[in-house]
């Protein structure tokens, strides 16, 4: 040990000792006094307490400081009117609602119009729940005894004004907002900036065209991928604008297009009156829950504990895809429906069906009359498979050249399908409108020559990049044994992309496989919403999304499982994988689970990465250069959803009109400049 060797480090050490000393017994001191303090103010609360007998069976247990109430004193019962006033709650329906949020409502009423499309009195009961507001109504608690009794309910206080959930101020369904859940990702301020009310030719007028007309269209739809000769499907319905084109269409009774809703039948009413998010509250069918008890309400899904409850409360709404408002006004809207069936046992026995295409064209004035600043059209399908047939679906979106000058467009497609027993669907949906976006926009402008222009200004003055599209899709599996399997690719160049699709699995051993590709580049938003919903016993499912973003746009990922209560035994699986072409783009990938059922095999995932550097160098120590290796991983990448579109559509690799001839242009085209993919 070392001690100190002179009298003054002496001295200093034991006057550090002594301040720590003191300081150790003023601390003593004060704890002693807090603690006699604290023991006669428990010792005097309890000599207040009343006394309890053995006999008595209630125990008193004291929580908290002070003593407890006495058991005499009654809580005062409040008075409406004397002691607290009832508030109007009309005058604060709006008072949440931001100056973004009433362009919204502005933007959204614009659309509506004074017209109705063919729906006829399904187009007016879609207008009476749009502009019907929700009531303003205060939870309930129910009585502990009631069937339907839940603790998870928030009732306000009598005198606190009701508020209608966000997007609800002033419509029955909720419209897009910037900070809700489902919108938080996409450009809603961009898009509620862009006027789409000019007036456009009568959608349900077919569109006559000339010889010439004819021919010159047909070749045009060749080269985009629009078009199959007539020995190659069962059925052709081109739409162009919306509108009906029957000289370049092969109707018969598997496709045909329907004027009007005159002669159709109650179950073809009941499918195009229904919408999306749980705003019709009836299921397609009936979902058996045990031996003679059936749910048919979505609304009560799962019991009162675990179901989503009224589609208009903020807990339902934060779940949804925002598409029911859109779903309405298409069916207000549209002039034209796409019809798509197949009667029983049909194609049962091949193995390769010919598709039935539906074409919607979209010209660059989209079909606008005069002078505007912008329209839109709304293009539906109802297709429908019925027991025990097979059905190849073929679904594409594409431009068509006339010439015209650019008009900035909206547009809003509605597809339903309906799968009955037994039979199995292929669906295939191809998104290329808008053209090509700008190559290089991620460049800085320290890599620009001099006197070049920079990329991104070019693509901000690009005309396509004010169009907005929008496809909502609903898959009803309504039988057992039902097949249900899609591949989406949006590959096009609009602005604002936004894909939402809901697949529904109502009875025992339905299956439903899903593949979807987005490719987005430039200063594009692109969106893609996912919904596999779990109602039925013993249903499957399997999901893969793959996303590319290059340039410096935004892409967003977002897809939910919902496994109810019913559906036991679910086999379900879902992977996001996002590839970063640059370092200048972002992305969003949202995988999700809600499983109330307690025996199911659920797996989700999602990963977001560059290029893989490893392979790259893998590839050039084989000889390739870098470009060319970049190229091959951007193809491989991709290539796993496009063989699953229908073989019809993919054309041979030599083929200059084919499905992967056009997705290779469309790659190289935002394949990123320089030495390195991310710096």
């Amino acid at each position: 040990r070392l001690y100190p060797t002179n009298v003054s480090t002496w001295n200093s050490l034991r006057l550090v000792k002594s301040n720590y000393t003191m300081k150790f017994i003023f601390c003593c001191i004060l704890s002693h006094l807090i603690l006699n303090e604290t023991a006669d103010a428990f010792t005097q609360s309890w000599k207040r307490r009343p006394t309890v007998s053995l006999e008595q069976k209630g125990l008193y247990v004291s929580i908290g400081i002070g003593p407890e109430k006495e058991k005499d004193e009654q809580v005062k019962e409040l008075i409406e009117g004397v002691d607290y006033e009832v508030p109007d709650h009309e005058q604060y329906r709006t008072s949440r609602r931001s100056k973004l949020d009433e362009q919204c409502d502005k933007w959204f009423e614009s659309l509506m119009g004074n017209e109705f499309g063919i729906l006829g009195s399904l187009a007016e009961d879609a207008k009476t729940i749009l502009t019907t507001p929700v009531p303003l109504v205060n939870d309930i608690m129910l009585p502990r005894d009631h069937e339907e009794w839940t603790p998870y309910v928030s009732p306000k206080l009598p005198w606190t004004p009701l508020t209608p959930a966000f997007g609800l101020e002033q419509f029955g369904l909720p419209i897009p907002r910037r900070n809700a859940e489902t919108w938080r990702h996409f450009d809603v301020s961009g898009l509620v900036e862009q006027d789409y009310s000019g007036v456009t030719e009568s959608p349900s007028k077919y569109i006559e065209l000339t010889v010439e007309q004819l021919a010159s269209y047909q070749e045009k739809l060749e080269k985009v991928g629009g078009w199959l000769p007539d020995d190659k499907c069962q059925g052709r319905l081109v739409y162009i604008n919306g509108r009906f084109s029957p000289q370049l269409s092969k109707s018969n009774n598997l496709a045909q297009n329907l004027g009007s809703i005159d002669s159709s039948t109650d179950e073809i009413m009941g499918w195009l009156s229904r919408l999306t998010d749980g705003f019709t509250d009836k299921l397609a069918v009936p979902v058996p829950v045990g031996s003679n008890t059936y749910w048919d309400s979505y609304k009560k899904l799962s019991g009162p504990n675990h179901a989503l409850g009224e589609p208009t409360s903020q807990f339902a709404i934060n779940t949804q895809q925002g598409t029911a408002c859109f779903a309405a006004l298409n069916t207000m809207r549209t002039g034209a429906v796409a019809y798509v069936h197949v009667p029983a046992q049909h194609d049962a026995h091949v193995e390769t069906p010919l598709p039935i295409l539906v074409v919607n064209a979209v010209t660059k004035d989209g079909g606008a009359v005069g002078e505007s600043n912008g329209v839109a059209f709304h293009p539906r399908i109802l297709a429908v498979a019925e027991p025990n047939s097979q059905l190849a679906f073929v679904q594409t979106s594409v431009d068509l050249d006339t010439g015209a000058a650019h008009t900035p467009k909206m547009y809003n497609g509605y597809t339903q399908i309906f799968v009955k027993e037994g039979a199995n669907l292929t669906h295939s949906l191809l998104e290329e409108t808008g053209g090509f976006v700008t190559a290089g926009v991620e460049r800085s402008d320290d890599d620009l020559d001099e006197n070049e222009t920079a990329p991104r200004q070019i693509e901000a003055a690009r005309s396509e990049l004010k169009d907005t599209h929008f496809e909502t899709i609903d898959v009803q599996l309504m039988g057992e044994d039902a097949g249900y399997e899609g591949t989406l690719m949006s590959v096009g160049g609009c602005g604002r992309v936004r894909i939402a699709h809901s697949v529904s699995l109502l009875r025992s051993g339905a299956h439903a496989k899903i593949s979807g590709f987005s490719l987005c580049g430039g200063a594009q938003k692109a969106d893609c919403k996912t919904n596999i919903h779990h109602i039925a016993q013993g249903t499957s499912s399997e999901q893969i999304q793959k996303n590319m973003i290059g340039g410096r746009a935004t892409g967003a990922f977002r897809g939910r499982i919902r496994v109810e209560q019913s559906a036991q035994q679910t086999d379900s699986q879902q992977l996001s994988r996002t590839v970063l072409l640059s370092d200048k783009c972002r992305a969003w990938a949202v995988p999700s689970l809600e499983i109330i059922a307690d025996d199911v095999k659920c797996t989700h995932g999602a990963t977001v990465s560059d290029l893989s550097e490893e392979e790259l160098f893998y590839l050039r120590s084989r000889g390739l250069d870098r470009t060319l290796s970049r190229n091959l991983l951007m193809y491989a990448f991709a290539g796993d959803v496009c063989k699953c579109i229908d073989p019809s559509m993919l054309g041979a690799l030599e083929s200059q009109t084919g499905l992967q001839k056009r997705l290779i242009e469309r790659l190289e085209n935002v394949v990123p400049r320089g030495e390195r993919a991310i710096k």
